[in-house]
């Protein structure tokens, strides 16, 4: 009888799951450190970014104190492996990160105004730093996106679900549309016809 179970207790094992929780659950961890240290890497530019700009455009002090404070908030987010299976922190975390976004793009506001500054080779250098940052940390919201949609497949479909549901594997969060509430209402478009010009 013992062998008998310890036969199917094998057998439900191979099929059940287990341990492609387990591959998926490493995947997601790997592939959220690769964010986080994207994110680091964006968040260590900033500080010589933002003393350069200053250095040409001293009086936009309520741009550099806004960069600052996103820089802050991002610093206090304790970015550790749990985040990821609580949904909540994980909201915070990307609001976060989505604060950053909207300071360093007003921060490049900023910079449109001043032609030498655009000119200032160090600026050059950081700010292609930063547009590299950027895109690698798409290339990794993208593959953490990914690996997230396979675990919650995994443990949303059946049978694998009764597994997820006995040692407890639940639905991770992944990143949104950061401004999605906004992107949600339909473009207002306007086909009236300009008034025509006189003496045309």
């Amino acid at each position: 009888m013992r062998k008998l179970l310890i036969l199917f207790v094998t057998i439900w094992l191979t099929g059940c799951g287990y341990n492609d929780f387990q591959l998926k659950d490493e995947q997601v961890k790997a592939a959220w450190s690769e964010v986080l240290n994207q994110y680091k890497r964006r968040a260590d530019l900033v500080p010589n970014l933002v003393s350069v700009v200053q250095g040409y455009a001293q009086h936009e002090q309520a741009v550099f104190i806004g960069v600052s404070a996103a820089r802050a908030s991002v610093g206090n987010i304790q970015a550790t492996p749990e985040l990821i299976n609580d949904p909540a922190a994980f909201a915070k975390f990307q609001e976060a990160q989505g604060q950053m976004t909207s300071a360093l793009s007003r921060l490049m506001v900023v910079v449109e105004k001043y032609p030498e500054l655009k000119a200032d080779k160090g600026f050059r250098d950081l700010q292609a730093q930063l547009e590299g940052t950027e895109n690698r940390i798409t290339v990794a919201r993208n593959r953490y996106i990914q690996s997230v949609q396979d675990y919650n497949v995994l443990a949303r479909s059946f049978p694998t679900n009764l597994t997820a549901k006995m040692f407890d594997y639940t639905v991770k969060p992944s990143f949104t549309v950061e401004n999605e509430k906004a992107i949600s209402d339909a473009p207002k478009v306007d086909f009236t016809p300009a008034p025509a010009v006189q003496g045309k």
